[in-house]
């Protein structure tokens, strides 16, 4: 398997820390990494928690943040590229971490790592989530240009919601004509039939 980390000068000075932390905090340190890995905007560690990381793992401010930074992406290159429990341990040492270390990386990978690769994969990508719709036809009869007129029109109601809000819905309007509203439904044919072709 290909390299998943490259061995640059931020991860080589990492590591060298990284050897240091015992291994019984590494392995809390890297479970709770991973358990907060799915989650966009969240931080891993308050800065309370992160004071009290730097006593004590006897790291001043710059050094936890590369440490947490560099276990951080060795997690998420982990998941993405879903790396076996060996390779993994094979990697982390061609990048010099001792096998006891990797062997922790390894271990909290085993344990927490495949719920980690579910969250990711239910994840939402965009930003807003469908809630509910609703809508209503409107028909204009005349114009001050034009007397007879028949013109319907469909307004669309989506009920949106951020993400990561529990309770505030957005409420969006669209207004179709008939031509307009066919051309959206054809496309939403589209997307149905692609959905389909995946399952």
């Amino acid at each position: 398997m290909a390299a998943i980390i490259t061995e640059t000068q931020s991860i080589k000075e990492a590591v060298t820390f990284i050897n240091t932390i015992e291994l019984n905090k590494l392995s809390r340190l890297l479970s709770r990494i991973l358990q907060k890995l799915h989650l966009k905007e969240e931080r891993t560690f308050s800065e309370e928690e992160e004071q009290k990381l730097q006593s004590a793992l006897s790291l001043d401010k710059q050094d936890l943040s590369l440490v947490l930074d560099t276990a951080a992406f060795i997690l998420e290159q982990t998941v993405y590229h879903n790396v076996k429990p060996a390779s993994l341990k094979q990697q982390l040492e061609k990048i010099h971490l001792s096998p006891e270390t990797a062997e922790a990386f390894c271990q909290a990978w085993t344990t927490v790592g495949p719920d980690v690769v579910e969250k990711i994969r239910q994840r939402i990508f965009a930003p807003k989530k469908l809630e509910h719709v609703g809508w209503q036809l409107n028909l204009q009869m005349a114009k001050s240009t034009q007397a007879k007129l028949k013109e319907p029109h469909a307004v669309l109601e989506l009920g949106v919601r951020n993400e990561d809000s529990e309770s505030v819905v957005e409420n969006v309007f669209v207004e179709f004509s008939h031509q307009e509203l066919l051309q959206f439904y054809n496309k939403l044919e589209m997307v149905q039939a692609q959905l389909d072709s995946l399952t």
